[in-house]
């Protein structure tokens, strides 16, 4: 099992940029996928990002898309979300997945972090 947990939310005015970050120990293996997803308040899950372990192939939520890019480094554990030109309608909480699908459904993500709140005020 793979144990995520994220840090680097906050409060932002539009406009702004906050990197999240997300930590991952135990076992990976060469097809394993991190992604980002998303859920504001009275919302479903939405998957903002995702990217494979070895390969760095990455890809977006059509919303974010040249504003937001998903990044790993292999020697830390860690996948990064660093958001540009924030938008109200980017708050959410957002929640690091681990597994081994390159799909964009939540349900095929096997491991998941408890989220960190991020807030963009207008």
């Amino acid at each position: 099992q793979v144990r995520l947990v994220e840090s680097g939310g906050g409060l932002v005015q539009t406009g702004g940029s906050l990197r999240l970050s997300c930590v991952a120990s135990g076992r990976t293996f060469s097809n394993y996928n991190v992604a980002w997803f998303r859920q504001a308040p009275g919302k479903e899950r939405e998957f903002v990002a995702r990217i494979n372990w070895v390969s760095r192939s990455t890809y977006y939520t059509d919303s974010v898309k040249g504003r937001f890019t998903i990044s790993r480094d292999s020697a830390k554990n860690t996948v990064y979300l660093q958001m540009n030109s924030l938008k109200p309608e980017d708050t959410a909480v957002y929640y690091c997945a681990g597994g081994y699908s390159a799909g964009s459904d939540p349900a095929l993500f096997g491991s998941w972090g408890v989220g960190t709140q991020v807030t963009v005020s207008s």
